[in-house]
């Protein structure tokens, strides 16, 4: 079954080229994203068992602070790029939750260790953003598109499927670039 669900979108991909004067697709934004989906299983590690809660409103407002202040620079728009950073996060804690879920119902499949999220995590997270601003504005064009729903589904099950993610991760995935789209 996902034989033929890769090669459906394969063939999508054939069928929707990007235009010409587009920017280079929206593999990269979503492969970013797949990467800051898959950095969170290092987050819960970190706060699991800790005092730590999932949530952290002032790290989050610092993100969205934080890209909201460079989107202008980069010629996009700030509410969209809170909008689509703020995805990001809560799709990070649909994974923390999953994950303490299942540490928690089954012990053994918790981690050995524990990252410090200073030095170990948030560094990565922080790169990741940087990247994701940056294919946010090469993939204007491209978001702007009125296919863009379309070629982003199709991205985002070739990317789950290269990456080999699980069920929780896919579905962080499809809602971490929930609102990569656009048409203003």
């Amino acid at each position: 079954m996902r034989l033929r669900v890769l090669c459906a979108a394969s063939l999508l991909l054939v069928v929707l080229p990007a235009p010409a004067s587009a920017s280079p697709g929206l593999w990269e934004l979503t492969d970013l994203a797949a990467q800051r989906v898959r950095i969170a299983d290092k987050v819960a590690a970190a706060k699991f068992g800790t005092p730590s809660p999932i949530d952290d409103p002032v790290r989050e407002q610092q993100i969205l602070d934080s890209v909201a202040a460079k989107a202008p620079g980069l010629g996009l728009a700030p509410a969209d790029v809170v909008r689509f950073f703020r995805d990001q996060i809560e799709a990070n804690k649909v994974v923390q939750r999953g994950l303490y879920a299942l540490w928690t119902e089954h012990p053994g499949t918790r981690p050995p260790g524990r990252p410090d999220l200073g030095t170990e995590v948030r560094p990565v997270i922080d790169r990741l953003n940087a990247g994701l601003l940056t294919e946010l504005a090469e993939t204007r064009e491209a978001r702007a598109q009125r296919s863009c729903d379309t070629r982003l589904a199709v991205t985002v099950r070739l990317v789950d499927a290269q990456r080999g993610l699980d069920r929780l991760h896919s579905g962080a995935l499809s809602e971490a670039v929930g609102s990569a789209c656009s048409r203003s």
